[in-house]
């Protein structure tokens, strides 16, 4: 055989292809091969939520899985408790899938109550070496309960009037995550105290508000633990309707006109009218909601004791839940809710504190002018608005009849005069309940006995 006929190799159709060529195909092969064989080394990344311990039956979890190299190809979850495996997920996957998230609940039947481990075990479809490096195992310790919070009530006696203010004592089977009393969509929570026996106690300030009718008013416990088990109970109650009465404002251009350059953010292309008018609504419904961030800044036990004080020799010029008829130029404008009491006496009269407490805002507050806010526990607040001084700070501490500052023309006021409110969780109450001994003792000490 000839030179030529060994530097050369045959191929189909007579063709014949050198040997080099042949080599250098055979090394891209090569190469092809240990790409594919080494461009995913890293296994796929696990997550496991919640990442609190305790699971209920209504609880999600999540189980999420990424690969970013070659894709997933299978995932498996299994439950472990007492040495037992259950199977709670099986899926395997189309060749790609770089992410995957599964979201599953426990089943009381297969788990029983107690610890347990979720297992995740994931593989993505590399091959190098042989799979090992694709596959991933990751396990999280839980405790599995099924079983909602009980709740016992304590006071079997609740008297309230539609507009005032309640307060009930319970008990729990177990520490509640959150618990309280809804009514309608207001939420007036409960209070954990401190040294409880066996079952943890609790005390709640809640309301009848003005707004709801007694027909409407129906009140219930709401408790949930860590794991998300959620209970509600009736309580026994008894609610009486009241009347409010009606008022009418009359608004001059020139209370409009003094009153409006305090205020910021009021929109100037229109008529003072329309100014006034987006300053008694949408800036009151701002400063309303305030009130119920305030509420949420208090103590979870009682600061205060005994009957609240009044401002000294005043006269009530507007009382709680006045239907208010805005009238400018003879005819009707607008329509609110007085949702305080209104109390004249001498210009710039020292405004004493109600109670006992933590002052939690002392600054301006929209319609209410310069305002002092007082936190006496439980949700239980007191505000005092229009002033013309303030003489004290957030997170100050004020005994009973302490000067909280006097009495001015501040904000939305018509006159020297304070407006004085009681408040319980973000929710105005009437006031009156709350200077009355025998009312106090009644429906709110006598239950702590």
């Amino acid at each position: 055989m000839s030179k030529e006929s060994n530097s050369l190799i045959p191929r189909k159709g007579g063709r014949r292809f050198p040997l080099a060529l042949t080599a250098i195909i055979i090394v891209l092969a090569l190469g092809a091969g240990i790409f594919l064989l080494f461009r995913d080394t890293e296994p796929p990344v696990i997550a496991i939520t919640p990442d609190n311990a305790d699971i209920g039956e209504q609880s999600p979890i999540t189980v999420t899985v990424a690969d970013t190299g070659s894709g997933l190809e299978s995932l498996t979850v299994k439950g472990v408790q007492d040495g037992k495996e259950i199977e709670l997920l099986a899926k395997t996957f189309a060749t790609g899938r770089k992410e995957v998230s599964e979201t599953f609940t426990l089943n009381k039947g297969r788990i029983k109550e107690g610890p347990f481990d979720i297992i995740v075990e994931a593989r993505d479809a590399s091959i190098y070496p042989f799979g090992a490096a694709g596959r991933a195992r990751t396990e999280k310790s839980y405790r599995f309960d099924a079983t909602p919070p009980r709740i016992y009530v304590q006071s079997h006696t609740n008297n309230l009037n539609q507009g005032g203010s309640g307060f009930l004592v319970y008990t729990l089977s177990e520490e509640a995550k959150e618990t309280g009393i809804r009514v309608g969509d207001r939420f007036f929570p409960a209070y954990l105290q401190p040294g409880s026996s066996d079952r943890p106690l609790y005390y709640c300030m809640f309301a009848h508000p003005w707004d709801v009718s007694v027909n409407d008013y129906k009140p219930f416990i709401e408790a949930s633990d860590a794991a998300g088990n959620s209970a509600k109970r009736h309580f026994n109650f008894h609610t009486n309707a009241r009347a409010f009465r009606k008022d009418r404002i009359n608004l001059s251009t020139s209370f409009m006109e003094r009153t409006i350059p305090e205020f910021k953010g009021v929109p100037t292309d229109g008529s003072l009218l329309d100014q006034y008018l987006y300053i008694n609504n949408e800036i009151r419904k701002q400063n309303r909601a305030r009130l119920v961030e305030f509420g949420k800044e208090t103590r979870s036990n009682m600061l205060w004791s005994g009957t609240f004080k009044r401002l000294p020799n005043a006269a009530n010029r507007a009382r709680f839940a006045d239907s208010r008829d805005y009238m400018f130029q003879g005819k009707k404008v607008d329509h609110q809710t007085h949702l305080g009491l209104d109390l004249a006496s001498l210009r710039h009269a020292p405004v004493p504190a109600g109670n006992d407490g933590r002052i939690v805002f002392a600054d301006f507050l929209g319609i209410y002018g310069n305002v002092v806010v007082i936190d006496h526990g439980l949700g239980l607040q007191t505000l005092y608005a229009h002033l013309s001084s303030v003489d004290v700070n957030p997170g100050d501490p004020v005994d009973r009849g302490d000067v909280i500052g006097h009495t001015g023309t501040t904000g939305l006021a018509g006159g020297d005069h304070l407006h004085y409110g009681v408040i319980v969780s973000g929710t105005p109450v009437q006031p009156i309940e709350w200077w009355d001994t025998t009312w106090i003792k009644n429906n709110v000490t006598s239950k702590l006995e």
